[in-house]
């Protein structure tokens, strides 16, 4: 199995597209009173995702790669429930 950079690999390149919807939905549709509260939250999460992605491939051991896998997890449930919340508050 040859190497592969954390951007080749397919979760990335989605997530990465995920992270820039999410950035053009806060510049767009957000209300405005959500501008500087849940905004920065749902930017924040979703960057956590692909950043998670990218940190545990670099990571040595198979085990510690799992565990940022799983933070991106949480990181991208974290983001799909600011997003529900900023759709609520409309």
């Amino acid at each position: 199995m040859a190497f592969r950079a954390f951007t080749d690999l397919e979760v990335y390149k989605e997530t990465r597209q995920l992270r820039k919807s999410i950035s053009e939905l806060v510049k767009n549709s957000f209300p405005p009173e959500e501008k500087y509260k849940l905004a920065d939250q749902v930017i924040r999460s979703s960057r956590r995702v692909t950043a998670c992605i990218a940190e545990g491939h670099g990571r040595f051991h198979y085990q510690e790669n799992i565990q940022y896998c799983r933070m991106a997890r949480a990181s991208l449930s974290e983001t799909l429930e600011h997003v529900i919340t900023a759709f609520d508050e409309r």
